[in-house]
Order: C-alpha cells, then structure tokens, then sequence
C-alpha cells in the first residue's frame, strides 16, 4: 500500500508494478472534480456533427492542407495515391478501474535442489491503475476504425483485458460545457479529427471503460471475478467495523453521560 496514492498489490507483485507516487495524495487532479460535474454523456446514437459531413477527394485534399497549416507539431496528415490519408490521433487514457497486464515469473520449488513442475515459468496477471493524464499518440489510416484503435492501445500497454470493457469517446467543450459521444465500432476517428481540425477543445479523444448501464459479467475472466468477490467481501469487513466502532463511541459517551 502506497502512502501516496493508495496503490495496494500483492505483495508477491511488488517487484513487477513500476509507479510513480511521488507529491502528497490529490497532486493533479484539482481539475478533475471541475471536468467530472461540467461533463455531459450525449446520446451515444446520435451522430456527431462531424459524421454528417461527406467529403469527396478534392475536399479531403484541402482538408489537409489545412489541418497541416495550423499544427505546430511535425504530426501531420499525408495523403496516400488509393485516396486515404494518414496522420496521428492523441487519446487521453482516463480508466477508474485497474488494468491487467501479463508478467512470468519464475517460481521456486519448496525444496532446493528439486526442481518441480512449479520450478518453471508460471504466466501470471498482474493489475494496477494506470497514471491519471496518460495520453498515448497513435499513427492510423483514415479508415481504421474506432475499434482498432481501442485494440492498438492495448497492445501499446500490453493489457490483456478484454477490449469490449472499453470505448472511445469524442469530447468536445462548447459554452462552458464538456460533451462526451462515445463512438461506434465502425466510426473512423481519424476522418473526424480531419473534419474538425486540431483543436483539442473543439475535438479530441478518450478511452474509458465501457459504462453499458449493467455490467458485462461475462467479459471477465474466472480469476477476476474472484477478485471482485474478495474485495466486496472486504469493503463489506470495513463497512461492518465503521459502524460497530461508531456505536461504540456513541455508547461511551451515553454510559459517560449517565
């Protein structure tokens, strides 16, 4: 358990998690409170405007031109011969819950000198929550897909959790106000970050977890929901311990009161 940021693992698994903790608890995430009550989930049906707009070859050509004019950054978009273009999207990982990521380990027999079948190379999981403000630059085609991007991202941080527990949301800032659209599997983010230029305010990108209203049980593996059970068994020890000390306390002082 971190005194910092409250990071808690196996204690098995300390050697393999590599985080940064340092500054008090709360350090960076002053805007936090202020972005979660100014965010607004649209609805997840509804097209953006930036879907709505067909473009045909001269248009994309222009569009270009354009979006590379107003960048600072050696991250431009380059038009191919077949038509689709390429360029880089910037996605802002904001996950609540740990992810997994696959680590082996070498684990020694009970008794020295005999090597068992627990001797060999065991393939393990190991969670842990990624830094909050991790942002990742990703290098995609006009027509991959807003799924494959999810996938991409993944394998950039070796998680090995299943990718239906995540999506991709556009956000957008307008009147003082952040609108979040999760996108469809099959939207390209690329072709919308063209349309709506580079601004970050008006368009950029976030992954976050998959908030279906009901949750996917059958998304998670075996050893994960034990996970889960374990640890509604000991927020529930906690809860149960809070209240026998408060009516402990209020008991004290009625029997000092008398």
């Amino acid at each position: 358990l971190s005194p910092d940021c409250s990071f808690t693992c196996h204690y098995r698994c300390r050697a393999l998690v590599r985080l940064d903790c340092s500054g008090p608890p709360g350090t960076g995430d002053e805007d936090d409170g202020t972005e979660q009550a100014l965010e607004k989930d649209t609805n997840v049906d509804e097209p953006s405007e930036w879907e709505k707009t067909e473009l045909d070859q001269a248009q994309v050509e222009q569009r270009i031109k354009e979006y590379n004019s107003q960048i600072n950054s050696n991250l431009f978009m380059s038009l191919n011969k077949d038509g689709s273009y390429t360029g880089f999207i910037k996605v802002q990982l904001k996950l609540v819950r740990p992810v997994s990521v696959p680590a082996t380990k070498r684990v020694p027999s009970l008794h020295a000198g005999r090597p068992g079948p627990r001797a060999q190379g065991v393939k393990r999981r190991t969670s842990f929550y990624l830094p909050k403000g991790t942002v990742k630059h990703l290098h995609i085609l006009s027509h991959t897909r807003a799924s494959e991007v999810i996938d991409a991202l993944l394998r950039k941080f070796t998680v090995v959790d299943n990718p239906r527990k995540f999506a991709l949301f556009e956000r957008s800032e307008k009147d003082d106000q952040v609108y979040l659209r999760k996108l469809a599997d099959e939207e390209q983010p690329l072709r919308l970050r063209l349309l709506a230029g580079p601004s970050e305010k008006v368009l950029s990108f976030v992954l976050k977890e998959n908030e279906t209203g009901e949750v996917n049980w059958d998304a998670f593996t075996l050893p994960e929901l034990h996970n889960f059970l374990r640890i509604l068994q000991r927020e529930e020890e906690e809860h149960v311990r809070q209240l026998r000390h408060r009516y402990a306390r209020c008991r004290q002082k009625m029997q000092e009161a008398l």
